[in-house]
């Protein structure tokens, strides 16, 4: 039977802009299934598994050298870090124990070693982890395709088009070219996946959690365009005339919006009775520094130092950490930058930071929680924040935080980092040093410690992750996943309270901030430093001019008494403007 045309998709919004195009498909070739081989050529089999890999290896290599030749250095150490794949001890032992144990062919065997450690990926809370096992499952299909003898294709993007994939990890989404890259449409995901923030920050229309796309678009042929709004979700396949229209309509007010958006951006975020709020970017990588400015950022209130070390093969040296921290410190030109300390653990394949795994590794050791056994990871850090606070105000904080004694970690951890500047005679500045509160016992400890710190920063993605017992990437639980719902308020006025109890400041930098009716509840709340995607900053700053904080006081403390998220989210949408 012929599907009736246009096919219209449920999508969840994930990334504003509205675009249509061709479509292209992000996938695997597919491989022939796995083969018995006689044991006897056991050996034979793994040697030429060892050369695959090898040569995969080397072939990810030169693509990465090829990349920062163009100029694109920071992109190249996804490659790089490819190849550390390819190489792996732990991954083609597993696919030779395969081969030796169970007469599996080379094919097969690095194909089930890869499922099973892209499998072990997938299963963690954490959605950075999650997008690893697309890499995993790309080099081993690399791998195994050259077994195969079939072709390697290192075209992403070869033309103009709207991506469509079941889901891309944060590098995969960092690479693609921007200039061909019309928009995103994936099945799997969230708009709080790290694939959605960089799509955000990227200024790239993308939707996520469209169940049956793939299959939609493969019935409908390559030749159709596809229709998609990132700010509603709105998905259509092959558009008749009159989507076409509507859909030109809202690009064209999408990209006036945008022109409102960079001429509004110097105005201050203050409500009709005079209450000041901050806004700040969350940002990626220093390249977003820019484009946060333009869009009126008053400083960084997180920027995510993950992808410095997740994507290569060697930890990054001191000087290349304050080269990149100093680019987003010269670039907001004396407004202050707030460097997280890096999060990683047992669940992130980090070749030079070999771990062991563990049964849930997003409760396990991870972030600060590695210093007592690497603490020179957070002294070069630390180090390297302090000497790039040379160019301007540096604050620091920690992922991970369940108490004061983690506190009091970060700020040992400090005292070594300036001690051994002081040592080696090098040029460094203040910084002040924080925490990040993602943890509810981080919330509930903090009058008896959040003195000791600097400031703090409310991590609402995690948080309501924790308080709710909803994994953030799971789409079976967006009905959950609300950060309006009355427990996380309450933790959030919990931190306000504890927070001017010790005169330190408070911002979220959690996807809350972001969300216009959500931002407004946290003002309501007490909270005057808001972080958040830069395309997010105008919506959030117009929300915030035409209210009353008083009115919002009343509606937030009304909100703590409410039953649902989605009773509280009708007060503030009202207040928002819809």
């Amino acid at each position: 039977m012929i599907e009736a045309r246009p096919i219209r998709i449920a999508a969840v919004a994930a990334a504003p802009g509205v675009v249509r195009g061709r479509w292209t498909e992000l996938r695997r070739v597919e491989l022939p299934p796995p083969g018995r081989i006689d044991p006897t050529v056991a050996a034979a089999e793994i040697a030429r598994l060892q050369a695959a890999a090898n040569e995969a290896a080397l072939e990810l290599m030169a693509l990465s050298d090829s990349v920062a030749e163009a100029g694109h250095e920071a992109e190249s150490a996804i490659f790089a870090a490819h190849a550390a794949i390819a190489w792996d001890p732990e991954l083609i032992g597993a696919a030779r124990e395969a081969i030796e144990k169970r007469h599996v062919d080379a094919v097969g065997a690095i194909a089930s070693a890869g499922r099973d450690a892209a499998d072990r990926l997938a299963a963690v809370a954490d959605e950075l982890i999650r997008a690893r096992a697309t890499d995993v499952l790309d080099v081993t299909d690399r791998i195994a395709r050259r077994l195969a003898g079939l072709p390697t294709d290192e075209t992403l993007l070869p033309e103009s088009a709207v991506v469509l994939a079941h889901d891309l990890a944060p590098s995969l989404t960092a690479t693609l070219p921007r200039d061909r890259l019309l928009g995103i449409a994936l099945e799997a995901g969230s708009p709080t996946a790290h694939a959605a923030i960089l799509a955000r920050a990227y200024g790239i229309p993308a939707v996520v959690g469209a169940a049956g796309l793939l299959a939609a678009a493969r019935g409908a042929g390559p030749s159709v365009e596809i229709a998609i709004d990132g700010s509603t979700g709105e998905t259509v396949l092959d558009p008749d005339a009159d989507d076409r229209r509507r859909f030109d309509d809202r690009a064209e007010r999408h990209a006036r919006a945008r022109a409102r958006d960079l001429d509004e951006a110097a105005l201050d975020a203050v409500t009709l009775d005079g209450v000041a709020v901050t806004l700040l970017a969350n940002i990626g990588s220093p390249d977003e520094a820019p484009s946060a400015v333009a869009l009126g950022a008053r400083g960084v209130g997180l920027f995510r130092t993950e992808f410095l070390f997740l994507e290569r093969t060697s930890p990054p040296s001191e000087d290349e950490q304050v080269d990149a921290y100093r680019r987003v410190v010269e670039a907001f030109e004396g407004r202050p930058v707030t460097i997280r300390l890096l999060d990683v653990g047992g669940d992130k394949p980090i070749p030079y930071l070999p771990l062991p795994r563990e049964d849930n590794p997003f409760l396990g050791v991870r972030a600060l929680r590695l210093a007592a056994t690497r603490p020179e990871l957070f002294v070069t850090q630390l180090r390297a924040c302090y000497r790039a606070a040379t160019a301007g105000p540096v604050k620091v904080m920690a992922p991970m935080i369940a108490d004061g004694g983690d506190a009091a970690t970060l700020l040992a951890l400090a005292a070594d980092a300036r001690e051994t500047l002081r040592r080696d005679g090098l040029a460094w500045g203040a910084v002040t040093l924080g925490v990040m509160l993602e943890i509810p016992s981080a919330v509930l400890t903090g009058l008896s410690w959040f003195a000791d710190i600097g400031f703090a920063s409310l991590g609402t993605n995690d948080l309501l992750q924790y308080a709710l017992a909803v994994d953030r990437g799971n789409p079976a639980l967006e009905a959950y996943r609300d950060s309006l719902h009355p427990a996380l308020l309450r933790l959030v006025a919990t931190a306000v309270e504890a927070s001017e109890a010790a005169g330190i400041e408070l911002s979220v930098c959690g996807e809350m901030a972001g969300d216009p009716a959500a931002a407004l509840a946290l003002v309501g709340l007490g909270v005057r430093a808001l972080s958040m995607s830069a395309p997010s900053l105008a919506a959030v700053r117009r929300s915030i001019r035409a209210v009353d904080a008083d009115r919002l006081v009343r509606v937030a403390d009304e909100a703590l008494g409410l039953r649902s998220a989605h009773d509280v989210r009708d007060r503030f949408r009202e207040l928002a403007g819809g």
